[in-house]
């Protein structure tokens, strides 16, 4: 297996502000959990070489004892492994590849909460569309079963269901993928190439970024305002950039929750064409309403899918492991996508299709899952406004998390050092590029209230120990091993 070299300036934007000066816990233990961070969010990946140690240290301006104590912390715990000639690289401990709330942690020491999934269990009704599904499977069981752009009585549910919403759309214009992420990949091989650039709107989902980089193409982001979408700084970044396309998340934002408005909608399709810039919209959460519904979709301004290309998923909606996704484009896009599509799979389960076209022409929505996660949402709001109010968090009309706003750039810090007290949030910069939102967190509402419950507890505690003042009777090996301190 290959490795990939991580520089120090890449690791510094990484890192971002992952030290609190006032905070009593020794900087190596601080520096050794931020990287531990990275790579449990995935931001560093496996098999990736960190930077020496002599030469991190001039980058973090800390002493070369500090970062060695920091690397043999992780080398102790399995997240590094020294390697002769190729320096210190990333690793996953045994068993530790992913873990869910409640499970065991040997890093903790106890039960880590892993509060940084925003997704729900499965809806009501999805056992009953499976075995509707398995019930008419005989009836596709003559043909070959790839059709790389779905089958027929899906592509007609999911038409139907924006003819509901107020925008025509044919089967034709119907794609199915495994997921919106496939779907995304797609569109990014088939606009996009190394070099390229792509216009997002930011913060965004972190799963976009990560495929933006991956692909070495260069995000180009476009600060979300207060309130709502600055179309001005959107056509300014589209005139002045040429990105091969601007992806943006219209419906119940990931994470900020928010919604545009119809004349906003209007405006970014309108600045889309004078630019001629294709604009991918993901509804990946449209339906994820919880004050109102969702306005008409950006599509609607053009119902020929030329300029507007759409994302569509079952996953947030009904389940994450149906894994069926689709994109609405014009004819000529899809076809070109169903023949791209042949170079990496060649089509999407039938079963799985079956089910979620029965599940999409119920057309329950949310039902009353809805109640259930405002009831927790408004239970985690009053959490934080009692115990952290001195956090800035606005209520979210949809979605399923809150976009907290901490006082400082700590948010790697306080995450790293939650990690260590069981719980395990995800902090800004992930949903952003070049260290972005630092003083941002995601806390996702869709655990149970007494794991809420604990979930912001730990916050509580982690918070108090970030900006504890100096300690009393602190032993002398932390003492030594914080040497920047002392030298």
């Amino acid at each position: 297996m290959s490795t990939s070299l991580l520089r120090p300036p890449s690791l510094l934007r990484l890192l971002g502000a992952w030290r609190a000066q006032d905070s009593a816990e020794p900087a190596y233990r601080q520096l050794a959990q931020a990287l531990r961070m990275l790579v449990l969010d995935g931001r560093v990946g496996l098999n990736v070489r960190l930077p020496g140690e002599r030469e991190l240290a001039a980058a973090l301006g800390l002493s070369r004892t500090t970062v060695a104590a920091a690397f043999d912390r992780l080398r102790d715990e399995g997240y590094l492994e020294s390697r002769q000639g190729s320096g210190s690289v990333t690793r996953i401990p045994p068993g530790r590849a992913e873990t869910t709330p409640g499970e065991i942690d040997a890093t903790t020491g106890g039960n880590l909460l892993n509060w940084t999934h925003a997704a729900l269990p499965a809806a009501p009704g999805v056992a009953r569309a499976y075995a509707h599904a398995v019930e008419a499977l005989p009836g596709y069981l003559g043909d070959l079963g790839y059709d790389p752009l779905g089958i027929m009585v899906l592509r007609r549910a999911i038409a139907a269901h924006y003819e509901r919403r107020g925008c025509p759309t044919s089967p034709d214009q119907i794609m199915v993928t495994n997921g919106a992420q496939q779907g995304f990949s797609l569109l990014l091989k088939w606009l996009a190439g190394p070099g390229d650039r792509v216009v997002i709107d930011h913060p965004t989902y972190h799963n976009a970024i990560q495929a933006l980089q991956r692909a070495h193409v260069v995000p180009v982001p476009v600060g979300l305002p207060m309130q709502g979408w600055d179309v001005d700084a959107m056509e300014a970044a589209f005139r002045q950039t040429s990105p091969r396309f601007a992806y943006v998340i219209a419906d119940f934002h990931n994470p900020t929750g928010r919604s545009m408005d119809p004349a906003t909608r209007r405006a970014l399709v309108a600045a889309a064409m004078r630019t001629h810039t294709p604009l991918i919209v993901d509804e990946t959460m449209v339906a994820m309403g919880l004050d109102f519904a969702p306005p008409p979709p950006v599509a609607m301004h053009d119902p020929s899918g030329r300029q507007v290309i759409t994302l569509g998923s079952a996953s947030k909606i009904f389940w994450g492991g149906l894994r069926v996704g689709w994109i609405r484009a014009d004819v000529q896009t899809v076809a070109a996508l169903g023949r791209l599509r042949t170079t990496m799979d060649m089509a999407s389960p039938v079963v799985e299709q079956i089910a979620v076209a029965q599940l999409i022409d119920a057309d329950v929505g949310l039902g009353e899952r809805a109640g259930l996660l405002r009831g927790r949402r408004d239970h985690l709001l009053g959490l934080i406004a009692r115990r952290l109010p001195h956090w800035r968090v606005e209520s979210p009309a949809g979605g399923l998390s809150l976009w907290a706003e901490l006082p400082r750039a700590e948010a790697t810090a306080l995450a790293a050092l939650a990690e260590s007290l069981g719980v395990r949030i995800a902090a800004g910069p992930r949903f952003g590029v070049s260290g972005a939102f630092e003083r941002f967190l995601r806390l996702p509402f869709t655990l149970p209230e007494e794991q809420l419950d604990i979930g912001v507890e730990r916050l509580v505690e982690a918070d108090a120990r970030l900006h504890a003042r100096l300690p009393k009777g602190r032993d002398s090996l932390a003492m030594a091993l914080d040497a920047d301190r002392l030298i």
